[in-house]
């Protein structure tokens, strides 16, 4: 009999019970989970690249800063050491606001601290990209008070090199839109954090506008926060809230008075005086040559003239330079006496001489109105009155002022004095593309490696400038008066091409721009034969500008009337008809009381010794101009004698630096 097996249910699972689902079991001291490591890594990875575009802007503006000025910035000690870590601070907690705040994900004001980082970066690091390849220098306060008297000025200038001005500007502006772009993805704000930034960023940008900074001599601050502060200076001046605009401007003229005179030349005479605008001593035929192109046609018309190969200016700024020429005085003197001495002009006038003014330059260009407006004149012609449209940096045409010249010249009583002062050699240099343009070829590019190319635009125009000189010259010649008529030639100051690092004019007294081209014609008969010997031994004598209105005068046949005499206290020249030479030691400064300078620059001349400085230079340099044209090798500062002496008295520092 078999046991009974017990029946199974077959409806019962009979496997054993699975365990019901559970999360993970954590242990103690088990390792981090791969997607926990993961996530922590990817967050630190957002922190840091989050915190390298906060600092992005700094390092950068300090980097490139470091590759154009490292032999300076490695010589800022005590207070300079600080107002540059001060910028850059400041740099730091701007830049670094605006991007945090743009970073926001939401809000309006989002957008606007983008809009303010991105033409903020692109402004000060392009804008002073572009300055500093011109003038080898940042722009500063200075700069922007001095350029805020003259804003069609300087809207010229960035329209006629816009090219050059607008490649500088693009690397930033595509730099802060990747910088943004970025920000926006790593960066990850909290939201009271991002509120309180948003509303500080602005206040930020307008500060920046006027948190002083050391921007004079070495400019001891960042790029960036010396362009923000120069915009400051500027939206001050436009407001009305400086009076620098007054400081920096001629005023009005008024001549001290002069006694009646009378004129004393050994023959009658008339006297013309041609001012040309920043044409350098290379760049035009000084004496007679025959294959000569550059003023090749007035080289032709004149070649009895007596050449000056060695004329300096005092100065490169063309307001001073007529203080110096018409007064006699150096540029130096206080601002009552600049604007006081009598002018060349005044003497004409005592001794019953007419007088004219006919000039293409703007007058509405830094109160140059103010400056000739009681000359007295009974003819004066302007850029505005030959063109209403006429140009605030080249001035009228000069066609125009030729054809006006021709027909007026005529009109004046003999003997008559009168001045032709041109303007379109003044940047950016105009031609008339129909015109001759003799130099090839030629660019408005004001990019370093153009650069002979643009001063081939300079030399065309200057060519061209010749053209309308030797029509008035040649009418001149033509009439009866023309024949009693001798002319005083030069220019107002020169013109650099970076042979020091700088562009244009009033930045230095380097040669390139204070070295003019100056000559002297006079008809047969005029000179008595001791002037012309005087003259022609002058040929390569080192002679200033302070000797234009003396031989004016001597040229009057007044330089030796009592009436002047008293004002030759002032008047350190001489008179290029006599055998004396102004052998004295002559200050030179782009920085006067008539015509103020954005930088300090300024030194001493004596015959071919000069001694020179400009404000971010640490010392002053000596040269021999004479041995060394080109000024590339300083000599000891003792070989410049009294000069340095000279300098110390007249100015009391080097440029830019403070009084000790």
């Amino acid at each position: 009999m078999r046991a009974a097996v017990p029946e199974v249910d077959s409806s019962v699972d009979s496997r054993p019970p699975v365990p019901a689902e559970r999360g993970p079991v954590v242990v103690v001291g088990d390792p981090e989970p791969a997607w926990r490591a993961r996530a922590r890594r990817l967050r630190r990875a957002r922190r840091a690249v989050g915190l390298f575009l906060l600092l992005c802007p700094v390092v950068a503006v300090v980097a490139i800063d470091a590759s154009r000025r490292a032999e300076l910035m490695g010589t800022f000690q005590g207070h300079y050491r600080w107002t540059y870590l001060a910028s850059v601070l400041e740099s730091l907690v701007l830049w670094g606001t605006l991007l945090y705040a743009a970073a926001r994900r939401t809000g309006w004001a989002r957008w606007l601290a983008a809009a303010l980082f991105v033409v903020g970066i692109t402004f000060s690091f392009g804008g002073q990209a572009y300055f500093y390849s011109q003038y080898h220098a940042y722009l500063n306060i200075d700069v922007s008070l001095f350029a805020s008297n003259f804003m069609d000025s300087v809207l010229n200038q960035l329209f006629a090199d816009i090219g050059n001005y607008l490649k500088a500007k693009a690397p930033p502006l595509v730099a802060a839109i990747v910088m943004l772009v970025v920000a926006r993805r790593v960066i990850r704000p909290r939201r009271i954090p991002a509120i309180v930034a948003c509303y500080v960023a602005p206040v930020l940008v307008i500060a920046s506008f006027f948190i002083p900074t050391q921007h004079r001599h070495v400019q001891a601050a960042t790029p960036d926060v010396l362009y923000l502060h120069a915009v400051g200076g500027l939206i001050r001046t436009q407001l009305g809230l400086t009076d620098q605009s007054n400081q920096l401007r001629p005023r009005a003229r008024a001549s001290l008075p002069v006694e009646p005179l009378t004129a004393k030349p050994p023959t009658p005479r008339n006297v013309v005086l041609v001012i040309l605008e920043s044409v350098r001593a290379d760049a035009a035929c000084i004496e007679y040559d025959p294959d000569c192109q550059r003023t090749g046609i007035t080289n032709r018309l004149l070649p009895k003239r007596f050449p000056l190969n060695q004329m300096r200016s005092l100065d490169s700024s063309t307001a001073i330079s007529l203080a110096v020429m018409w007064a006699g005085v150096l540029p130096t003197e206080d601002r009552e006496t600049l604007h006081t001495w009598p002018l060349i002009f005044d003497y004409a006038q005592a001794a019953g001489w007419d007088t004219a003014y006919w000039t293409s330059q703007n007058m509405m260009f830094g109160n140059a109105r103010l400056w000739v407006k009681n000359l007295g004149v009974s003819k004066f012609v302007a850029a505005t009155d030959l063109d209403p449209t006429a140009d605030l940096d080249m001035g009228a045409p000069e066609n125009l002022l030729a054809d006006r010249v021709n027909s007026e010249i005529g009109q004046l009583k003999e003997p008559f004095f009168a001045v032709i002062h041109l303007s379109n050699v003044h940047y950016p240099y105009h031609i008339d593309r129909n015109g001759p343009l003799p130099f090839q070829p030629w660019t408005t590019s004001k990019a370093p490696e153009d650069n002979p190319h643009f001063f081939n635009l300079y030399q065309n125009s200057v060519h061209q400038q010749d053209v309308h000189v030797a029509r008035m010259i040649e009418h001149l010649r033509s009439t009866e008066a023309g024949k009693r008529t001798a002319l005083v030639y030069l220019s107002d100051h020169a013109e650099a091409f970076r042979e020091h690092g700088q562009m244009g004019h009033t930045f230095s007294m380097f040669d390139e721009e204070i070295h003019v081209p100056a000559w002297i014609d006079a008809p047969d008969g005029m000179l008595t034969d001791e002037q012309a010997r005087n003259l022609s031994a002058k040929k390569d004598a080192f002679v200033f500008q302070v000797d234009v209105a003396p031989t004016v005068l001597d040229l009057m046949g007044l330089w030796d009337e009592p009436g002047v005499a008293k004002y030759k206290s002032k008047m350190p020249g001489h008179s290029l008809l006599r055998p004396e030479l102004t052998s004295q030691a002559l200050p030179m400064t782009n920085c006067a009381g008539v015509w103020s300078c954005a930088f300090e620059n300024w030194g001493a001349m004596k015959q071919n010794m000069k001694l020179e400085a400009r404000a971010w230079d640490t010392g002053w340099h000596c040269y021999d101009v004479a041995a060394d044209p080109r000024e590339e090798d300083p000599l000891p500062l003792e070989r410049c004698g009294e000069l340095e002496a000279l300098v110390l008295k007249t100015f009391g520092r080097l440029p830019g630096k403070k009084p000790d």
